[in-house]
């Protein structure tokens, strides 16, 4: 997602010349930003959509909405903050009269905002409890996953969710050893499932904590719900921008991309087309972006981070 300087100042959004451009953003207009964040892309979207446009701004984590309003600030009504999930797009749209928009943007994962912010146990780089919410109202936490989940659910989630090829192994060391209640805890039991000796290029227990975050937060079943809402909101000519950090997301992106750019999706060997589906987008990238050498090089967070766009036909 964004990437925090420093918890209260400032940051840089990932790709933002990208994004403006993927989504042709001109002055005047309707956008959404759907992960808004601390505010670095809503900021630079609406500088370019000055005078006249306005934004719609989106986050279930009340502390990322704290961070985006003061930066938010001088656009005033130009700028409506909610606090809110992508995957009730359409409701919340119409509920702030953003209807027949010109973009919508969602920058997916994980802010280093959260990252920062210790006690939430996104990291296993200190000690704290397993909770991993994006919103405080949720009631599902990772505590709850790794503790109580039967030892084949987490093995098929951590392979589901992260492509963790030793899901088997950490899932049956992860029911051996619990109950689990710290973020150092669960990275110790990882690690000694996929074995001490193991030479690995990233800690062995970034897939199990992306995993969780994912589940705990229902992150791929949200950005479907989003996506399938997303084209139905969007003016003729208007465009979609997504950003996403693993694979897993970016195949679902990039799947719903390629469906909804066709006007048949009946299944290969049907000899009629039955479907009756009609195209809604025409992809604007027919590869997906990246951040180039230097982004990279001054943001190294940003290295995993793919752009795809695709606009309303």
């Amino acid at each position: 997602m964004t990437v925090i300087t420093h918890p209260t100042v400032g940051h840089t959004p990932v790709m933002v010349d990208e994004v403006l451009d993927a989504m042709a953003v001109r002055p005047g207009g309707l956008w959404v930003d759907c992960t808004v964040g601390g505010g670095g892309h809503a900021e630079a979207v609406l500088e370019a959509a000055s005078p006249g446009g306005r934004l719609l701004g989106i986050d279930a984590d009340p502390s990322a909405l704290a961070l985006a309003r003061p930066r938010l600030d001088r656009f005033g009504d130009a700028a409506v903050l909610v606090e809110g999930n992508f995957r009730d797009l359409a409701a919340i749209c119409r509920d702030h009269g953003f209807a027949a928009v010109n973009g919508v943007l969602l920058d997916l994962g994980l802010s280093s905002l959260q990252l920062s912010e210790e006690m939430r146990g996104f990291s296993f780089q200190t000690e704290a409890p397993l909770d991993m919410r994006f919103s405080p109202q949720q009631s599902l936490t990772a505590a709850d996953i790794v503790n109580t989940y039967p030892e084949q659910e987490l093995a098929d989630l951590l392979w589901r969710n992260a492509q963790e090829r030793h899901s088997r192994g950490i899932a049956r060391r992860i029911v051996r050893e619990r109950p689990l209640t710290t973020t150092l805890e669960l990275a110790r039991v990882v690690q000694r499932a996929v074995g001490g000796g193991v030479r690995l290029r990233i800690h062995p227990a970034t897939r199990t904590f992306l995993a969780l975050r994912i589940a705990v937060n229902a992150e791929t079943e949200n950005l479907a719900l989003a996506l399938e809402q997303a084209p139905d909101l969007l003016a003729h000519g208007g465009r979609l921008a997504i950003i996403s950090y693993h694979s897993v997301e970016d195949t679902i992106v990039k799947e719903f991309i390629r469906r909804e750019a066709s006007d048949c999706i009946c299944p290969p060997r049907t000899p009629v087309c039955i479907c009756g589906h009609k195209a809604t987008l025409r992809p604007i990238t027919r590869r997906v972006l990246r951040p180039g050498p230097a982004e990279v090089a001054a943001n190294p967070r940003s290295r995993s981070a793919r752009l795809r766009a695709a606009e309303r036909v």
